[in-house]
């Protein structure tokens, strides 16, 4: 899939967000896969939108006690985003 857009990025993660709760997945797991895939995506992927850029310099600023917390406040705004 080509992401070209933030939009297009929320969506995606709000499907992988919904396949995992539907798989069973505690929310404690999903936080600590997105912080995986956070590491990730700041080591192996140059961002393509501004706005990715801009997460991906927070993640690498941050410790790793602040990069759970955003992880953690990403998986809840897709949530959150997915129920309106």
């Amino acid at each position: 899939m080509d992401i070209t857009n933030f939009d297009q990025w929320l969506n995606t993660l709000g499907e992988a967000l919904q396949k995992a709760e539907k798989a069973g997945m505690s929310d404690q797991t999903i936080v600590n896969s997105a912080k995986q895939l956070g590491d990730y995506l700041a080591s192996n992927v140059e961002p393509d939108v501004p706005q990715n850029r801009l997460l991906k310099e927070m993640w690498e600023n941050g410790t790793e006690e602040e990069q759970k917390a955003m992880a953690s406040m990403l998986v809840k705004m897709v949530k959150n985003r997915n129920l309106h």
